[in-house]
């Protein structure tokens, strides 16, 4: 490792200084650059042209000198300091302790740009991440080492539902588990709002939160979400624990990206956003999973704010073409009063199938959702229907399905914030409701369930 000093700068632009005459340096090399007031503030290069390095200031570019100010090239990447202390720890978006506990004592320091997974080494995901939270574990189950995301829109309760996943998470084994929870670009309030949550639900002891602010400068939100991967990798692939990573807001941290590459100069692609954004947002998304040899796993839940509630937006598009499903908010269920407002016919967990059955859930769990599905998309065609005769001359069993679809909005995928229902409490819940419709209509059930749990009383 080599340490390279440089006496000032050719050009300053936003967040970017340029220094030329630079040989030997590489992209993601960390930077320290001292003014001539003795302020030190830290960089990162993100691009080489030539004999020309782009460095990145963490602190913005104010005050700093061309002609004077220092450069001191470290040799090694950015890096997080890693130790089973960071459990319970709340940090600032470059991995700063920030609840005046004072600094981490290492065991190690880890490169935030984490290591490609060999393919070979993945294990697929299987086991269940129960949440407490009816419209998901039924529905769209999370799976240990899946990516799932939440796809919401702007002022709706996301935030809550962040929080009541964080309180309510657990894996069904006693294996050990933790939570990484990273915040950007949120309010002060909205942050104050996380960390009193945790608190006062006694849950901060499992919890390692990163929090950028939204007057934190842009250039560190995007390092937030490398360093939560980054103490994730560390807890779940040398501490044995199943992580829990949620990140939010993902299009906070996607509209910094645009600005740092308008910065750049770089040509923009769909909406202003760089054309790398797929493989931008598949460099934090892919470090999801499970590897063999480890016990421990990685599971992501990124949470987006999709602009105007366009899921064919930039954003959720590529998300969701790298991760697998979705959890779609609704904001008309929320206008009903619903809580939290999941759309389970646009929502999917496509790794479910395998995580979910005998020996994970309940051997029941595969058809009861299956059913569910269906007479739900039916109770959307009969008010459809009804839209246009009139309830009075609906059939009797269309009356029925409306009926059905009624308390499965008010019963089923409502619930408080503070309310957590068992798998067995959810799955019976399910059955309650079919028995609102014929038996004969309910074709996606053996016979063996309909005898087990619909016509028991």
């Amino acid at each position: 490792m080599m340490i390279k000093q440089y006496i000032g700068l050719s050009e300053v632009n936003g967040s970017l200084v340029a220094l030329e005459g630079v040989s030997d340096c590489f992209n993601e090399e960390l930077v320290e650059l001292r003014l001539s007031s003795g302020e030190k503030r830290v960089g990162r290069i993100v691009k080489i042209e030539g004999d020309k390095a782009f460095i990145q200031v963490f602190e913005g570019t104010k005050e700093i000198s061309v002609s004077n100010a220092m450069t001191e090239l470290k040799g090694r990447p950015m890096e997080l300091a890693l130790s089973p202390e960071i459990v319970g720890r709340v940090f600032d978006g470059m991995g700063r302790p920030k609840d005046g506990l004072g600094d981490v004592y290492p065991v190690k320091k880890a490169d935030i740009n984490g290591s490609p997974i060999n393919p070979v080494k993945r294990v697929y995901p299987r086991n269940y991440i129960h949440t407490g939270i009816s419209s998901i574990d039924a529905l769209s189950t999370l799976i240990r080492g899946q990516k799932l995301p939440i796809f919401s829109g702007s002022g709706m309760k996301h935030n809550e539902l962040a929080v009541q996943i964080v309180r309510q998470a657990s894996v069904a084994d006693n294996s050990k588990f933790g939570i990484v929870f990273a915040a950007m670009g949120v309010k002060n309030d909205v942050a104050d709002y996380f960390r009193r949550s945790f608190e006062e639900a006694n849950v901060m002891d499992r919890v390692t939160m990163f929090l950028n602010l939204s007057n934190d400068p842009i250039v560190e939100r995007l390092i937030t979400p490398k360093c939560a991967l980054t103490a994730a990798e560390y807890l779940a692939f040398e501490l044995n624990m199943n992580v829990l990573v949620i990140l939010t807001d993902m299009t906070s941290y996607c509209e910094a990206l645009r600005e740092f590459s308008s910065t750049k100069g770089e040509i923009p692609a769909r909406k202003g956003f760089p054309g790398y954004l797929y493989s931008d947002l598949a460099s934090i998304y892919e470090r999801a999973g499970i590897i063999d040899g480890a016990d421990g796993s990685v599971t992501q839940i990124p949470i987006l704010t999709m602009p105007n509630d366009d899921i064919t937006h930039p954003i959720p598009d590529l998300t969701g073409f790298i991760t697998e499903g979705q959890i779609v908010l609704d904001r008309n269920l929320e206008m009903k009063g619903v809580y939290p407002p999941v759309n389970v016919l646009t929502s999917l967990s496509r790794l479910m199938k395998d995580g979910i059955g005998k020996g994970y859930t309940r051997e029941d769990h595969k058809q009861l959702a299956d059913q569910l599905f269906s007479c739900y998309s039916n109770v959307q065609d009969v008010r459809s229907l009804a839209s246009v005769i009139g309830e009075d001359e609906l059939s009797d069993e269309d009356k029925e399905y409306l009926e059905f679809g009624k308390k499965f909005e008010s019963e089923f995928l409502t619930q408080g914030e503070n309310e957590s229902r068992s798998i067995d409490e959810t799955l019976d819940l399910g059955w309650s409701l079919l028995r609102l419709l014929p038996r004969n209509s309910l074709d996606r059930v053996k016979e063996e369930y309909l005898v087990k749990y619909y016509d028991k009383k």
